[in-house]
């Protein structure tokens, strides 16, 4: 399966809750932390609601 990699390039303060519950979850806990996942439509939906706070690669 292939693998998607994704950095956090904006701190999470000032963001909801829920953002930073979608964040814990991705495994992103400090800025410029990167982290690589297999590529489900779970982990596409999860980047979707944080995608102004990070860069995915790949």
């Amino acid at each position: 399966m292939k693998e998607i990699k994704f950095t956090l390039k904006k701190s999470k303060i000032g963001s909801t809750q829920k953002i930073r519950a979608t964040l814990i979850g991705l495994g992103l806990t400090r800025t410029n932390k990167t982290v690589v996942r297999k590529d489900t439509p779970e982990m596409r939906g999860m980047l979707k609601k944080v995608a102004h706070l990070v860069e995915v690669e790949g």
